[in-house]
């Protein structure tokens, strides 16, 4: 099934350098979180060269793309898309190991403390894993054989833009015990002249050990990185949108900055009450002033690592919703606007963003473009030649058909995923939420036309299967003629209501045979089931298909628990469990999995590489 020739056209947009760069194939691949995976030499978490052993499996598998989550430096927050920095990267993927200048054999009885004080393997991360290594690095630094080599000073002037500002935003978070930028003394929190170089003399090797550190990461990943190019495997990184408040960025460049309010989401059918995120909007007039140096510097040091990036949440190029500081946390994002006020300047706005990044980078943007999207951003990313994301499940003629489209109509430019990191696996979708809907929307309908939502909850819905926060409809809802009579609410009355309805109650019969299983619906998602989902998913002309490497696993009997745990984070919730997931697997127990063979096939019968 040849569809090479449907993507010439990718060569005629503004993205064209950066299409020649990569080609033109359709290609296959799979989302990992790094602090997921592990192999024989990791100690209590992925590190850097576990993608060496991450690029041998893809080649097994027939993939060519290995998108990584984010990496940059969370400080011990452990939040990836709130990172401390959109530069540097977190210094607890560091392979002990393989450090350059050290005399690591010196060390070997320590590091392998470390290992059995913090074996992998765990369902759950341990991130106390980063102190402890972050001590052991301090006394490795502390014993280095000679002074930093030449390459070390090479590396300096290559991120003088921003390395000298994180390392003393660094020092200063551990001189501040950790607290926010914003609660620290005056002049080191509004970057007085005479206190910056005051704090240099006091603490230059506290300095320069933070410098250390992030050339040994560069060194590292660059090392990764030719490995995968030997192999012929893009790597696509994850740089989110935005930054944390509480970060290096936003400390040493206040002015690009609206320190007034928070960016969000506003209410959709996941999320009853909007969203808020707590990051910072840019101020882009300033950051224009500057002829974007902060957005160019950023995706340049990016380079040295990835082929390809994802752009997370893509329509805030548009146009984002925003919360002031000033609301009530009780709020969330019910009430907030969006910046630019003007949806006429959205597009507009976008597309200069847009062409600063291509014009200053040869990767390959792919945007997020999830959640309340405006029909700009359709527009401009199909005009752009960028891929945006089409998710199997939600990927349906709305309001007319509710069917699940086929894979002729979806975008080519587009990454074709059946979960990501931000949603349940696809056998916990099934299982849980596949013909359902939000209680909590619900509810809150039911009680905008004065209904009796617990009557209604109990007439309509099967209590039993519910859960979740999701409520599973009775098998005595036949058709909208029934819903309407329980409801006791004419069709005029309760078109909101039957859309819910006509969206939801049939969803896994819709499902099943759209991906060609025969006869009823099963309960819980069996492998053979799994792999027609992502043979389904792998047959659309969308120019990528990478999936979660849960769902992958999925297809063996590697996963060890119910599938709604198996997840990497629930939005809007603090969980200890978020951000924590651990592969089931070692790497190198992933390179002889007899599923290989599977998805290798699915890979291969679709015309992907």
């Amino acid at each position: 099934m040849s569809q090479t020739n449907i993507y010439h056209s990718f060569l005629e947009t503004p993205s064209k350098k950066q299409w020649k760069k990569i080609g033109l194939q359709r290609r296959a691949g799979v989302s990992v979180p790094l602090f997921s995976i592990y192999s024989s030499n990791s100690v209590g978490i992925g590190e850097i060269p576990d993608i060496s052993h991450l690029v041998d499996w893809c080649k097994s598998c027939k993939m060519s793309i290995i998108q990584l989550l984010p990496l940059n430096d969370m400080g011990y927050d452990f939040q990836p898309y709130s990172a401390q920095t959109s530069f540097a990267l977190d210094p607890m993927h560091l392979s002990l190991t393989q450090l350059q200048n050290v005399s690591v054999n010196d060390f070997m009885p320590e590091i392998e403390s470390l290992r059995k004080s913090f074996p992998t393997g765990r369902e759950r991360v341990d991130y106390k894993i980063k102190s402890a290594k972050m001590a052991l690095l301090w006394k490795m630094f502390n014993s280095r054989i000679i002074r930093e080599p030449s390459k070390f000073k090479s590396f300096l002037m290559k991120t003088k833009f921003w390395m000298r500002d994180y390392a003393l935003f660094k020092v200063l978070k551990e001189k501040f015990n950790e607290s926010k930028w914003e609660d620290w003394d005056e002049p080191y929190k509004m970057k007085d002249p005479s206190a910056m170089e005051s704090l240099e003399k006091e603490y230059s090797d506290n300095i320069l050990f933070q410098e250390w550190i992030q050339w040994q990461i560069y060194e590292q990943f660059r090392s990764s990185k030719k490995d995968a190019e030997k192999n012929n495997v893009y790597l696509m990184g994850d740089l989110p949108f935005l930054v944390s408040r509480d970060s290096a960025d936003v400390w040493s460049n206040q002015q690009y900055f609206k320190l007034d309010s928070f960016s969000g989401a506003p209410p959709d059918l996941y999320f009853a009450n909007g969203q808020v995120w707590g990051m910072p909007p840019f101020n882009w007039e300033n950051i224009a002033h500057n002829q974007y140096d902060y957005l160019i510097e950023k995706i340049n040091y990016a380079q040295n690592f990835y082929d390809m990036y994802r752009v997370d949440h893509v329509i805030g190029i548009f146009r984002l919703y925003t919360v002031p500081v000033s609301e009530p946390s009780e709020n969330a994002g019910l009430k907030g606007g969006y910046d630019p006020a003007d949806k006429e300047k959205w597009e507009e706005h976008g597309k200069t963003l847009l062409h600063v990044i291509l014009d200053n980078t040869d990767m390959l943007p792919c945007g997020e473009d999830l959640g309340t999207v405006p029909p700009c951003s359709y527009k401009v990313l199909k005009e752009y030649a960028i891929p945006g994301l089409d998710v199997q499940r939600w990927s349906r003629d709305w309001d007319k058909t509710y069917d699940f489209i086929l894979p002729e109509k979806y975008r080519k430019n587009a990454v074709a995923i059946l979960s990501n990191h931000d949603m349940c696996i696809f056998s916990a979708w099934w299982k849980y939420i596949a013909g359902t809907i939000e209680e909590i929307v619900f509810k809150r309908k039911c009680e905008s036309r004065g209904i009796d939502f617990e009557l209604k909850k109990n007439e309509l819905f099967d209590l039993n299967l519910s859960a979740h926060g999701r409520l599973h409809w009775k098998k005595e809802i036949t058709d909208e003629s029934v819903f309407l009579w329980v409801l006791g609410k004419p069709e005029i009355e309760a078109k909101d209501f039957l859309d819910m309805f006509k969206s939801s109650y049939d969803e896994k019969k819709r499902f099943w045979e759209y991906v060609g299983m025969p006869g009823d619906p099963e309960h819980e998602a069996s492998a053979q089931f799994i792999e027609k989902a992502l043979k389904k998913s792998s047959e659309t002309r969308s120019v990528f298909c990478i999936q979660l490497i849960d769902d992958f696993m999925s297809l063996g009997n590697a996963v060890r628990k119910d599938p709604w745990d198996i997840r990497i984070n629930f939005p809007g919730i603090n969980s200890p469990n978020n951000w924590t997931i651990v592969c089931p697997v070692s790497l190198e127990e992933m390179k002889k999995m007899p599923i290989n063979k599977t998805i290798k096939k699915i890979h291969t019968s679709t015309d992907r590489l």
